[in-house]
């Protein structure tokens, strides 16, 4: 991670919100909201992965969408390099999404099956005036050799590849901008386990590479482990914990983190880890429980849990998380 004293970050997120209206009746008036994403604050610094890791609906993609500007959110800022994304104009906007760029989860839907992979990887460079003719397509073949693809890949369509190498040419998409923030969503879970380590290896190159930050969200923890330099845990639309990655597995201070860790199964089979008590399905987020939304779940809920919601402080240096019980002062 690239964190040197002084720096100021990439990327700078508050109070981000999302909520959807959910209306009933024959005059479809509104009568809650669904908080995809309720209230986010983190930051991410030049040069480092930032993990977001989460069960299914939490939020984790809408808030990738919601700093893309795919999305408008209901509330809150987005910072890059210093400027409010919510405050440019269609021109500004445009012109500092070269800098910010996605990978999709799914490989083969994110790619248009009618278009050459020559003309996917082409197209951001066409539509912003940044290359044509020979120029052009060198480029695109440097992209493709920057992923481990041939020249001869580009006149392929995408039905022709497999789906790491689907992947592989999405990837190349989201370079060919020569952005400084790349959102990864999900980019590896439509993939074969043994793909899956290839693309992981691939992205840590290129980010080397191309001095690129990404932030990188997934469902599997040794993914996102292995991918990353800081690691938030989202829940039912919140941040809950967020910390460095070795010390959030060595000492995770939230219990969903720790349920999070105990499902991580081990390779060995002599040896057992002990499970946390994880009870139920995730909260319906348009009627969330009242105080800590975990609480439903958790085996430590008290009284003042189910009253008031937590704050997310800090423990140690960069080891933030929402619980008003935290495991470090039960052990």
């Amino acid at each position: 991670m690239n964190d040197q004293p002084g720096q100021e970050p990439l990327l700078e997120v508050k109070g981000l919100k999302k909520h959807y209206p959910v209306k009933k009746g024959l005059f479809r008036s509104t009568t809650s909201y669904v908080r995809a994403v309720d209230g986010l604050d983190f930051m991410v610094m030049p040069g480092e992965t930032l993990g977001i890791v989460g069960e299914s609906g939490c939020g984790k993609s809408t808030m990738g969408q919601l700093i893309a500007r795919l999305l408008e959110p209901t509330a809150g800022e987005i910072h890059f390099r210093g400027i409010d994304l919510l405050k440019m104009g269609e021109k500004e906007l445009r012109e500092t999404r070269q800098q910010l760029q996605l990978v999709f989860q799914d490989p083969f839907s994110s790619l248009n099956p009618r278009m050459k992979v020559f003309d996917i990887i082409a197209e951001p460079l066409q539509v912003h005036h940044l290359a044509k003719g020979k120029e052009l397509r060198d480029e695109v073949n440097r992209l493709l050799a920057a992923v481990g693809l041939g020249a001869h890949h580009a006149n392929r369509y995408p039905h022709e590849f497999s789906g790491g190498q689907r992947q592989r040419v999405g990837i190349a998409r989201a370079l060919a901008l020569k952005p400084k923030l790349i959102i990864c969503d999900e980019p590896i879970s439509a993939l074969d386990v043994s793909i899956q380590a290839q693309i992981l290896n691939l992205l840590k190159d290129l980010q080397q590479q191309f001095q690129l930050t990404y932030i990188f969200i997934a469902h599997g923890l040794p993914s996102v482990k292995f991918a990353s330099d800081r690691i938030a845990v989202m829940y039912l639309g919140k941040i809950v914990e967020i910390a460095v990655r070795d010390d959030l597995f060595s000492r995770p201070r939230h219990p969903y983190t720790e349920a999070l860790l105990a499902a991580v199964p081990i390779p060995d089979p002599a040896l057992r880890r002990p499970r946390s008590p994880l009870a139920g399905e995730l909260p319906n987020p348009a009627n969330p429980p009242q105080g800590c939304a975990f609480h439903p779940r958790c085996a430590y809920a008290t009284d003042l849990c189910r009253a008031e919601a937590p704050l997310l402080r800090e423990f140690t240096a960069g080891h933030r998380a929402a619980c008003h019980y935290p495991l470090e002062e039960r052990r």
